[in-house]
């Protein structure tokens, strides 16, 4: 997937948080008679009190009724059935996470980073789709990467890094991991006792699945596990330093900030260590361990059998009027049954679609003589992703104007190529593959100077047909690392273990009038991803062909 030249930036803006509580869900849950409580989520508000200038909570209470469409039975007797009748639980706790013990290893180096200070890393909540429906939940990168987690757990929980005291009660966190413990608080499985089991329809395990126990979790990825009922108690515990991955959930950030301006800490200082702690994180995420490489490599193993089944499907994309759509339904379903879903939203663009850098749309026709440019990944279950595009013709043969720009388009690859190894900076990664480019376009006449003077400082005039950079880092986010220093990102120099992408491209719109008219029309982009090794670099992807003979011998063995 494209990025731009330059790393996104290190602070974001998050949307207020969505609602807790779903406007078609039943009513709260009791136990005892008196009301169940959600697990206490920082930085909710207390409903209970009237808003300034608003309506009385019994005035709110019963116009909230008057619109109630729910049709469960409330009677006590249909209570005490829910509660009985369900076989015991089964004995047994899960055995440890595959991921545990780098996640164990990662959280040490973070404690290494912050002695004596309280980490704060959410996974976040679940967001509303539309009005009772939320999204698929998939957890904040930081957490995941520190967690092990992967899938769909777990909405609203928090991994705290709660730094150790000494006997004297004074922090210590200098001897590496020793200084922090690593506390996940979430919401535990309830007792088919509550009415949250059947009575709430987004965290009732009759709507949607059971919890884990807190023992069930402490076994699995081998950290404390505790409610997340108690996370304000920690927060405020021992007056340690506080510092939030502050966009991953903004209810939360709301609670961390109150407690900070409580203690007397400055905004402006508090707002520096929660961008440090982000920068921290995702400069963590620059070289590989051994299990993300093999999750990579399960996640581009996934991908590579969703293109294929792309090829097959072309023969239907041409006969739908949304042909794109069928392009983008085959590889969907691909992910959707070898691993967690896609890791981006797959930009499955047709002819001219294909000069449009992100287009995701995808409801175009897929007609013969086209070329379709397939820019897709599989998210497997641990959140690490692929990225790979393909530029394929949709007859099986490429036509000669076709063929001269993929074949440009291949060059820079491999010019990019050819410098991914360890001594190199990241940043020679796009500059070779610009040189190419910007040679081929001189030789082609479109360039108003010649390529020299097009690849200085003041020129640039190549980017016109190309503007996006050749390389991004990639794992849990489809551009990961994204909040890394220019030093650590764009400066560094290469080293084993690194993961990214080498994708250059050739954009020519139908309607730019400084192209020939052969030309107009073509969008080709040819991306693979890419691990540093100790002596060079190996393609993860190169099971895809990339050769435009060898793309063409493909199809037609996919077609039969």
């Amino acid at each position: 997937m494209t990025t731009p030249t330059t790393p996104a930036p290190r602070t974001s803006t998050a949307p207020a948080q969505e609602a807790r509580t779903s406007p078609g869900a039943d009513a709260p849950a009791t136990e005892g008679g008196a009301p169940l409580q959600p697990p206490a989520h920082p930085g909710e508000g207390d409903s209970s009190s009237e808003g300034e200038g608003g309506a009385a909570p019994d005035d709110v209470a019963a116009r909230q009724a008057a619109r109630s469409h729910r049709q469960r039975p409330t009677s006590e007797a249909f209570r005490a059935l829910m509660a009985s009748g369900w076989a015991a639980a089964q004995e047994g706790t899960p055995g440890r996470a595959a991921a545990a013990p780098s996640a164990a290893a990662r959280r040490a180096e973070v404690s290494r980073m912050f002695p004596g200070e309280r980490l704060v890393i959410p996974a976040g909540p679940l967001k509303t789709r539309s009005n009772d429906t939320d999204y698929r939940f998939r957890a904040h990168s930081a957490f995941a990467h520190l967690t092990g987690l992967g899938g769909e757990r777990e909405p609203d929980a928090v991994l705290v890094l709660d730094p150790r005291a000494s006997e004297d009660g004074a922090q210590r966190g200098e001897a590496g991991h020793e200084g922090h413990e690593a506390v996940l608080l979430f919401r535990p499985r309830t007792p088919r006792t509550s009415e949250e089991f059947f009575a709430d329809a987004r965290y009732g395990e009759f709507w949607v699945g059971a919890r884990p126990s807190l023992g069930d979790a402490e076994a699995e990825l081998g950290l404390t596990c505790r409610d997340v009922r108690d996370l304000d108690d920690l927060l405020a515990e021992g007056g340690a330093p506080l510092r939030v991955v502050a966009d991953a959930d903004p209810a939360l950030t709301a609670r961390v900030s109150a407690l900070r301006t409580a203690a007397g800490t400055d905004r402006a200082a508090a707002e520096v260590a929660d961008d440090e702690l982000v920068v921290a994180l995702s400069e963590l995420r620059l070289v590989k361990d051994e299990h993300e490489v093999e999750q990579m490599r399960l996640a581009v193993a996934a991908s590579a059998s969703g293109f294929e089944d792309v090829v097959r499907s072309l023969p239907r994309a041409l006969d739908h009027v949304r042909g794109e759509r069928v392009v983008e339904s085959a590889f969907a379903a691909r992910a959707r049954e070898d691993g967690n879903g896609v890791g981006y939203e797959t930009i499955a663009a047709a002819g001219e679609h294909a000069c449009t850098l992100h287009w995701t749309r995808n409801d175009g026709p897929v007609r013969p003589g086209q070329l379709v440019l397939l820019d897709a990944g599989v998210e497997v279950d641990s959140l690490y992703t692929a990225d790979v595009t393909r530029t394929l013709p949709v007859d099986g043969r490429f036509t000669e104007p076709q063929r001269r720009v993929y074949q440009a388009v291949l060059d820079a690859a491999d010019a990019s190529f050819a410098v991914a190894h360890p001594g190199s900076r990241f940043r020679d990664l796009h500059e070779a593959a610009m040189r190419v480019i910007a040679a081929r376009l001189d030789e082609w006449g479109l360039l108003a100077v010649d390529a020299e003077e097009a690849l200085s400082a003041e020129g640039g005039q190549h980017r016109r047909w190309m503007v996006h950079g050749t390389s991004h880092h990639l794992g849990l986010d489809v551009h990961d690392c994204a909040q890394a220093r220019r030093e650590m990102y764009l400066d560094a120099v290469l080293e084993p273990g690194m993961v990214f992408t080498i994708e250059p491209g050739l954009y020519f719109k139908s309607d730019d009038e400084l192209v020939p008219e052969e030309l107009r029309g073509i969008g080709v982009r040819i991306e693979d991803d890419v691990l540093v090794t100790a002596d060079g670099c190996e393609n993860l992807s190169a099971a895809l062909p990339r050769d435009p003979g060898a793309v063409e011998e493909w199809m037609a063995s996919l077609r039969g």
